[in-house]
């Protein structure tokens, strides 16, 4: 079988970038005559074929990378295999194929670029969760194919992504349990280890301070630790010694960790303490969830990544957008209305 010839292909052998090809090749702007004519030339001895189809044409099948790392996948069935299931099952009804890699904690910190990006194997590359800074700082120097983020984003470098409320979804989880009657309300989750977790601390605040409740420090809990980032059985919160009467959780697993070391101590969830989580996942080990929740839509955040890839696929100049897709709060077992 033939390699198809791709865009970084071009590029490499003139000496410009993926963008100025994408530019030349679709009669955008920004490119001198002389060059344009160069790259078409050197496109048609290739043997490239055009990804811009015409209308009504049927979709264009491609090949899409998704990578993520093994501390997202450790012990349990993870949430980001649930997701990159929704993405696979969305990519086949695209007429697209897609090929998972999960980068090991030793390349990961070897600073081992995926193979998919090495072998040049796929059309565009998807990052499910966030990887080290330095492994991130990686990835934008060896772009020379177009990629998005899955679950994170990041400031300081414009790559399109795609996200769940968690600000907006968190702040409707905390106003749920000031609803119930609860105004001692602690938050579950190590802050800053990833946006996401911080960006639910922030809508946590937020609710707060609307409704005039005092945030206290010592009802912020680390659930993991920098160092792996795991959330594990053996993890032992440190539960303050004077205890809220809720605790949104900045996840289910977290939540579900969180009430067992909850019930060791002889508290009962929720007639003693209320928890809710975020996402709508627990590890299917863990058995069916009671635990009332924000759910996130993997599904759309599935086809909005989809269509992002895509779409930068066939044009690289496109501008970068960060992706906000809702979901919805779950009631279930785990809260208890007070007075």
């Amino acid at each position: 079988m033939v390699k198809a010839v791709k865009l970084a292909d071009i590029a490499e052998k003139v000496g410009v970038s993926v963008v100025t090809v994408s530019k030349a090749l679709s009669g955008q702007k920004g490119v001198s005559e002389e060059l344009r004519e160069r790259i078409k030339v050197l496109a048609d001895e290739m043997g490239y074929v055009s990804i811009h189809a015409p209308q009504g044409a049927k979709n264009k099948s491609y090949t899409m990378g998704v990578v993520t790392f093994e501390g997202y996948f450790m012990k349990f069935a993870s949430f980001y295999w649930k997701m990159y299931q929704e993405f696979a099952t969305r990519s086949v009804q695209k007429n697209c194929f897609s090929m998972l890699e999960v980068i090991t904690k030793y390349d990961e910190d070897s600073l081992v670029l995926p193979k998919l990006m090495q072998e040049n194997r796929v059309d565009g590359i998807v990052i499910f969760g966030r990887p080290k800074k330095d492994y991130l700082k990686l990835l934008y120097q060896n772009r020379r194919i177009p990629m998005i983020f899955m679950d994170f984003y990041d400031e300081e470098e414009a790559v399109d992504s795609v996200i769940s409320a968690g600000y907006y979804g968190m702040y409707r989880m905390t106003e749920y349990l000031i609803r119930n009657g609860h105004t001692r309300i602690g938050f579950a989750g190590t802050l800053l280890y990833t946006e996401s977790i911080t960006d639910r601390y922030f809508g946590y605040c937020k609710a707060l301070m609307e409704n005039g409740i005092e945030h206290r420090q010592e009802w912020v809990m680390k659930d993991r630790e920098f160092s792996d980032g795991i959330i594990a059985p053996d993890y032992r919160m440190i539960l303050p010694e004077n205890m809220p009467t809720a605790f949104v959780c900045n996840n289910d697993v977290t939540a579900y960790f969180l009430i067992k070391q909850l019930e060791e101590k002889g508290y009962r969830v929720p007639e003693d303490i209320s928890v809710v989580g975020y996402d709508d996942y627990l590890y299917p080990e863990l058995g069916a969830s009671k635990i009332t929740t924000y759910s996130v839509d993997m599904g759309e955040m599935a086809k909005v990544a989809l269509g992002c890839i895509i779409k930068r696929i066939e044009n690289l100049a496109v501008g970068t957008n960060l992706h906000v897709v809702n979901g919805r709060v779950i009631e279930r077992e785990s809260v208890k209305k007070i007075n």
